[in-house]
Formats: structure tokens, sequence, C-alpha cells
């Protein structure tokens, strides 16, 4: 006996799989990530000679030349790929979160503030790529380079003070006794959160200079935050951690396509572009998350660079351009680099650093250098040149990977204060 099948009974089967599936948005998201990476493993390549005939190249100078030759030009700026695939990744995935509030719930049930929210994240990061590839094409000064990131921040802080506006902080035990269990801070909330967006997108572009660099610390500090929002998942406030996953997967996506043709040797440099976007991202989350405090634990080793670049920043020391490792092409070795300049020039600030320092034994000196020997050098004030002081003339790979190892050994003592040494301080963990 033969049985025939209706079409419009497969509908609702069907609808209802889809209905399913639109109700996983962490998955789908996962699933875009997923094409993100492999788009841009195709894409970026294709780039290289657009990017050189534009003029927007660098010459790798760590790196053997044969005689007669110059060295190969490298394509820069290609953060800026990265970041506009992204940015395709995060519009096709804006209805998925809202779909069944819109579709089911009805306007009236509409989660209007997560999405502005959502929107408001993607314009900060959209302006900081935007802002970042102008510095790339333009050589901004360093004065633009930490305003640029406070207009960017503008809109979030915007949406943080009609959404929530919360300026409240709780007080660590010691100090109960003299501010109480919570201090409300008001303004000043929001100046640190600006400046929080300033420093990350900052602090991985001082962070920089040899090949995987730059990708490399950004893909642990991604990864590192991914597996912090999955735990949280299962704990208090999960919405805030989810909204910091659909960010942080195509993010991740995007930098680990674009570490594999950053890693030495490398071809491509990532530009300003990247560790602006990258550091924009990280604060978005940080701040919509509502953990920004522990975000900033995972960036353990770029607050000991920027302490320790401080004197150099500020020009209480002579800072060169450049403070990039010197290569010897006879050992194919990257070696410190120094800064030359005489002790009677400095301030009392700039010699009392470099005391500190010179005593610390974080510096290598060199003292009654010149031809009339009232020069001091001192090798640049980055953590790059202090693990060449420590180990010694290393491989450009080797020294990356040193690097790298120094960034996952921070995120592990960024999960240990967070789960392990704030509750000696806070009687509710953040």
């Amino acid at each position: 006996m033969a049985v025939y099948y209706s079409r419009s009974a497969e509908v609702p089967i069907i609808m209802e799989a889809l209905t399913n599936i639109l109700d996983q948005p962490l998955i789908i998201n996962a699933a875009l990530s997923l094409a993100g990476f492999i788009l841009a493993m195709v894409v970026l390549p294709r780039f290289y000679p657009l990017f050189i005939k534009a003029g927007l190249f660098g010459k790798d100078m760590s790196k053997r030349v044969p005689p007669g030759k110059e060295p190969v030009k490298v394509p820069e700026a290609l953060g800026v790929i990265a970041g506009a695939i992204f940015l395709c990744i995060m519009f096709l995935f804006i209805p998925i979160p809202f779909w069944r509030s819109w579709v089911v719930d009805g306007k009236e049930e509409f989660p209007h503030h997560e999405f502005v929210e959502f929107v408001a994240a993607l314009l900060s990061i959209c302006c900081m790529i935007f802002l970042g590839f102008a510095d790339d094409v333009l050589d901004l000064r360093w004065r633009h380079k930490l305003l640029l990131p406070t207009m960017a921040t503008l809109p979030l802080l915007m949406v943080y003070l009609v959404n929530f506006g919360s300026t409240t902080i709780i007080v660590p035990k010691p100090l109960q006794p003299l501010l109480g269990p919570a201090l409300n801070l008001g303004l000043l909330y929001f100046v640190y959160m600006g400046m929080l967006a300033v420093f990350c997108t900052n602090a991985i572009n001082i962070l920089a200079g040899i090949n995987g660099i730059e990708a490399g610390q950004s893909f642990i500090i991604g990864l590192s935050i991914m597996a912090f929002n999955f735990y949280e998942l299962t704990r208090k406030y999960p919405e805030s951690h989810q909204f910091s996953l659909y960010f942080l997967m195509p993010y991740t996506a995007v930098c680990a396509a674009i570490l594999y043709y950053n890693w030495y040797p490398s071809k491509l440099f990532v530009g300003d572009t990247f560790c602006y976007f990258s550091g924009m991202t990280f604060a978005v989350v940080g701040i919509l998350g509502h953990f920004s405090k522990t975000m900033l634990l995972f960036f353990i080793p770029q607050v000991f660079n920027f302490i320790f670049s401080v004197p150099q920043l500020f020009h209480f020391v002579p800072c060169p351009r450049h403070r990039l490792p010197r290569y010897n092409s006879k050992t194919d070795k990257l070696s410190m680099s120094y800064t030359k300049f005489k002790m009677k020039d400095l301030n009392i600030l700039g010699k009392t650093f470099f005391k500190l320092y010179w005593i610390l034994g974080l510096i290598d000196v060199r003292q009654g250098v010149g031809e009339d020997r009232e020069y001091v050098e001192c090798s640049n004030f980055t953590i790059l040149n202090l693990m060449l002081r420590i180990f010694g003339p290393l491989h450009e790979q080797t020294l990356t990977i040193i690097l790298m190892v120094i960034q996952i050994i921070g995120s592990c003592v960024a999960f240990f204060i967070r789960y392990k040494l704030a509750g000696v301080f806070y009687d509710v963990v953040e």
C-alpha cells in the first residue's frame, strides 16, 4: 500500500527546526566566525599587491638580505581588511539575538536597550578601525593617538550612561572602615572607562615591532577573555558574558587568520589599524559586559610594558622614533637597541627613573660614549629589550615565542587573581 506525504505537513517541521537554530545565537555566531576565518585566510593574500601599489608597505629590517638586493616589500595596514571582515560578520549577525523579540513577542517587548548597546559597540569599533587606518596612512602624532580612542569611546559611554548609569564600585575590605562598603565615583567612573579604551588601544601598539607580536598577544587575550566568558555563563549575569562572546568569537577568528600571515617570516604587517581595532573591541566587551576590572587583568604584560615605557613615552628620557631591537645580519639575531643622551640634559624625573631602572637591572647602560665622552647610552625601555637583556641576543621568532609564553602566564595569573585572590578583598567577586 502506497503512503503519500503532504509537503504542507513538512512546513511546520522545517519552521520548528529553523526556530531551534535561531534560538542558539552563540552557535550561529560561531558558524559565522568560522566563515570569517576562512574568508580572511583566502582574501588577505589577494590584497598584498593592491596595498603595495598604494604605497602601504614596509621593509622587514630583521631579515637577511642577499647582497645587491633590497629588503622585500611587506604590505602594511592589513588590519583594516581583518576589521572589515569582522564588521561584515557582525552586521549579518545583528538580527539573530533579537529575532524572537521582534517576530514572536512583538514590538512592545523588543529589548531596545540591548539593541542600542549592540549598535553603539559596533559604532565605536567601526570608528576606531577608520581612525586607525587614517593613522597608518597619515602617520599621526602620539597626541592624536591618545585623542582618537577617546573620541571613539564617547558613543559607548553615552549608552552606558543612559542604560545603566551606575558609577558605584565595591570597596575592598581593608578600606571599608574608611570609605564604607561601596563608593559612588560619579564622573570619575566615566573618566576611568574612557582611559581604559585609550590604554587598551595603545598598550597593544606599544608592545610591537617584531613578527607576530601584535596579533599574537591579541589572540591570546581574546582566547583568555572568551574562556572567562564561557565559565561565567553558568554563573551570575550570563547575558553580559553572552554579549561579550558575540564580539569576541568573530574577532578571535579574524585575529587567528591575520596571525597566520603575520607569524615569522611575516607576509604582512598588521599596522596601527589592527592595534586600535583590537584594543577597542576589548574595551567594548569590558565596559558593556560589566567586567572592565577583570578584563584589565588579562593585560598584565601590557600594563608592565606601559609602566616600564613611561619615562620615554613622556620624554623624561630621550625616546627615539623607533625602539625596535637591533638586527645583526651576521648572527641573524636581535639585540637591544639604545638611546643616547647627556645626563645633564635630563630633568629630575628623568634622572630618577634612569637610576632606578639601572639599580634594578632593567636596562643596560654604557657610560662615556662619544668623542667628548659626555654621553650615556642605555637600552630602550621596552619589555622586548628587557627580554634581550635577560636572555641575550635571540632570533626574532624565539623572542616572539617568549613574549607569547609571558602572555599566557599573565592570563593564568589573571584567572588566579580573579577566582582565588579576589575573595580576600571582596565579599562579592565582580
